[in-house]
């Protein structure tokens, strides 16, 4: 059974940082590409970052140079650090998996698997 949980959202001021982890089961974790999505009330979910098998990396323009997607396919785990955080970056945070996928991508309905969300609420 396929299995995203998400962690380390929470509350923090603007210029701040977090870390959201995401624990993968179910699956041969490093052959699937993942990606970080967030979405609030009323907008469609967005791509946010994404990371390949070799570890290539792809970044929405409203994140680059702040946000950094990693993986440890060892501890099969999926982490986004943000930094400088702003308020548009309030939002349900999820990880995705594309398994036995190799390309980059940050298209929602190119991803299999979700996780339930964690909740990043930066305040100014």
């Amino acid at each position: 059974q396929v299995q995203l949980v998400e962690s380390g959202g929470g509350s923090v001021q603007a210029g701040g940082s977090l870390r959201l982890s995401c624990a993968v089961s179910g699956f041969t974790y490093r052959l699937a590409s993942m990606g970080w999505f967030r979405q609030v009330p009323g907008k469609e979910r967005e791509g946010v970052a994404g990371i390949a098998v070799n570890g290539d990396t792809t970044y929405a323009d409203s994140v680059k140079g702040r946000f950094t997607i990693s993986r440890d396919n060892a501890k099969n785990t999926l982490f986004l650090q943000m930094n400088s955080l702003k308020p548009e970056d309030t939002a349900m945070y999820y990880c995705a998996a594309r398994p036995l996928s190799l390309s980059l991508s940050l298209r929602t309905n190119e991803y299999k698997s979700w996780g339930q969300g964690t909740q990043v609420t930066v305040s100014s």
